[in-house]
């Protein structure tokens, strides 16, 4: 069997994903990209599991199982930061998240 049409689906899939990532113009978009980068991960495991005879049985296959335990761990982390990041900017674009800054210091008024 040749696997060609799998794994040029899957180099689209990861392309699709990494341009996503690099537009990164909304952070839920972002998340998306990054699942769509793990699925290609999980078909490219998948095929090469049921094309390649390893040493391990379904190796593969259960490799891409832990790729979907990991993504969904990275998707409640992810929305958890999105959705903390809403609450303080009222805004999820990520070009406007400050990321070397240090937090503004309360002033003496303010602090009991």
């Amino acid at each position: 069997m040749r696997p060609v049409i799998p794994y040029v689906t899957a180099a689209l899939l990861f392309g699709l994903g990494v341009y996503g990532v690099l537009r990164r113009r909304n952070a839920v978009l972002v998340l998306m990209a990054v699942e769509l980068m793990l699925n290609a991960v999980n078909l490219v495991l998948v095929t090469a599991d049921t094309t390649v005879r390893a040493a391990l049985p379904h190796s593969g296959q259960v490799f891409a199982l832990f790729v979907i335990v990991l993504a969904a761990a990275e998707i409640g982390v992810g929305l958890a930061i999105v959705l903390q990041l809403y609450r303080l900017r009222a805004s999820v674009t990520v070009d406007d998240v400050p990321l070397g800054e240090r937090a503004p210091a309360v002033p003496d008024e303010v602090r009991p």
